[in-house]
């Protein structure tokens, strides 16, 4: 991944959660499914992560960045979501 993805800060409390998916239609879909599925209350953040070497759009995979300070969400859950997309959730 590039450097400009988030990472977890385990001194935090809370999570930050971290989807991966195969392009922008999908990242969009599922941050919009988001609050009404998990009842998140904060817009998840969308980032393009391009691939080592990739300058063409199509070649990117998108991030969907889910704040959880109360650190409720259910990381199987995430992924069995993320799934649903062709995409994973980034382990920790």
């Amino acid at each position: 991944m590039s450097d400009n993805v988030p990472v977890i800060d385990e001194g935090l409390t809370g999570a930050r959660h971290i989807l991966v998916l195969p392009d922008r239609e999908a990242a969009e879909e599922v941050a919009e499914a988001l609050p009404e599925r998990f009842g998140i209350a904060q817009e998840p953040q969308l980032v393009r992560d391009a691939l080592a070497g990739e300058d063409d759009a199509e070649d990117a995979q998108w991030l969907v960045v889910i704040e959880d300070p109360a650190g409720g969400l259910d990381p199987a859950a995430l992924e069995a979501f993320a799934d649903e997309y062709e995409g994973w959730l980034e382990a920790e």
